[in-house]
């Protein structure tokens, strides 16, 4: 008896000092809530502990093991920071479209070392940080038009969806037309990929909470039936060296090449889709006062150390995700939602056998990128279509990522657009000098680098 009432108190003496932590009560909810709430925002992101390791280890020549442990830290270590400083409900992870700008346009395009890129990616986040602090990030946001800002994530996922379809083989080279529709469409891994694009629809379009990881699960499981994907050698084991990755950041590699629109693609997508992903959940969850966020530098705080952590153990850009906002829709309400996702990463560390098993397997990870894409390209809509002065950049940005493989020509390009023709419309007063400046310098970069 005495046993049972010295736990009860044990437990009241957690609750109380999670409550003063968090604010539970002022915010209309309880531990339990929040837990729910934090599975569910890991189930609808844990397929980045799959697609993360293929890109960054598969494709750019990492160290799978290792970039799978540093994708679970870098997001464990986000989401946390995000919960303790902020309170909010959001976690972060390896950002989607930062890890395909990483492999395809940095290491395997322009031919720079992961090790460089590495760097690159901590000096965007040190950049990020130094910003937040210094509360220069407001000048930045107000000087970039909304119709990039959208243009980019919308072209963000065209790419990722095309390299989704290209990674599966759907779509292929050919030698007339550049690109085609594979002719054989009937091979076991096309199929595979069909499969996992038509289930993974069918939970999204149920509402199925995770249904983009619980669709590579069951993919992965069809796979292994028809002996398409290999059998994993087991479910739990301790988590892989980090080693390989680890501090193998190469600062002089930076002094060797013209990183400036490496470095800053790195921060102005991260930078863009942190500050749209914070607004839209805390929205979502009511956290906004008077049209501001409050503790936003925090936020961002956590966002910028984040990227410096996972950059350290060897990831890309780590940024938060709108994914978080399923966590919200089941009543997350404070930072210990994004506490709790935080943990789960930490638990997934111990199941590297499966993902060993499926990373490298593009049946697996082609329908989550064609997916993701579609929901990033959602951001067409906001585009003012009817200015041909605003929707002619906001078009070059989009269309250019997939075209030319690469994100940082895309934005390149409608940022060189947008102020030339702003002053051929006669509304050259109407952009910032930031984006006159910053359209220079990318003219500079196609001359010179």
């Amino acid at each position: 008896m005495a046993k049972t009432e010295a736990a009860l108190r044990e437990v009241g003496k957690q609750e109380s000092i999670l409550e003063n932590l968090f604010k539970l009560s002022a915010n209309k909810t309880n531990v339990k809530t929040e837990l729910l709430a934090g599975v569910t925002t890991f189930l609808t992101m844990a397929y980045i502990l799959i697609v993360n390791p293929y890109f960054l280890g598969v494709e750019a020549g990492m160290d799978l093991g290792a970039v799978f442990v540093a994708t679970a830290v870098a997001a464990a270590v986000g989401s946390l920071l995000m919960g303790l400083l902020a309170n909010y409900p959001i976690a972060l992870a390896p950002g989607m479209g930062l890890n395909a700008f990483f492999t395809y346009t940095v290491v395997l395009t322009m031919g720079v070392s992961w090790q460089t890129a590495l760097a690159a990616v901590f000096v965007s986040g040190a950049i990020f940080f130094l910003l937040t602090l210094f509360k220069i990030r407001e000048a930045i946001i107000n000087a970039i038009p909304a119709n990039l800002k959208h243009a980019v994530s919308a072209g963000i996922g065209l790419f990722i969806a095309f390299v989704g379809l290209k990674n599966a083989e759907i779509i292929v080279a050919d030698p007339g037309t550049f690109i085609a529709f594979s002719r054989t469409l009937t091979s076991p891994g096309v199929l595979l990929t069909f499969f996992g694009i038509i289930i993974t629809l069918f939970f999204m379009m149920k509402q199925v909470k995770g249904g983009i990881f619980y669709g590579m699960i069951l993919t992965g499981i069809v796979g292994w039936i028809f002996g398409i994907v290999a059998t994993p050698a087991g479910v739990f084991a301790a988590p892989p060296s980090v080693e390989p990755t680890f501090m193998q950041m190469d600062f002089k590699g930076l002094m060797n090449m013209g990183v400036i629109t490496i470095i800053f693609s790195f921060l102005f997508v991260d930078f863009f889709d942190t500050a749209g992903t914070l607004v839209g959940v805390a929205n979502q969850a009511g956290l906004l006062k008077d049209n501001k966020l409050p503790r936003a530098g925090r936020a961002l705080t956590a966002d910028a150390v984040a990227t410096m952590v996972g950059a350290m153990f060897g990831t890309s850009t780590t940024t938060s995700y709108i994914e978080s906002s399923a966590g919200v829709a089941a009543g997350g309400r404070t930072g210990l939602t994004a506490v709790f996702t935080g943990l789960m990463f930490i638990l997934a560390l111990f199941f590297f056998p499966i993902i060993e098993s499926v990373a490298g397997v593009a049946a697996i990870t082609s329908p989550a990128l064609i997916i993701v894409g579609v929901l990033m390209a959602t951001s067409l809509k906001e585009i003012e279509w009817k200015n041909f002065d605003d929707a002619v950049p906001a078009f070059f940005t989009m269309l250019m990522m997939p075209l030319t493989f690469s994100i940082a020509t895309g934005i390149s390009l409608g940022f060189i657009v947008y102020p030339l023709l702003k002053v051929f419309a006669g509304k050259a007063k109407e952009v910032h000098p930031i984006m006159y400046v910053l359209g220079v310098l990318f003219v500079v970069r196609f001359i010179f680098l």
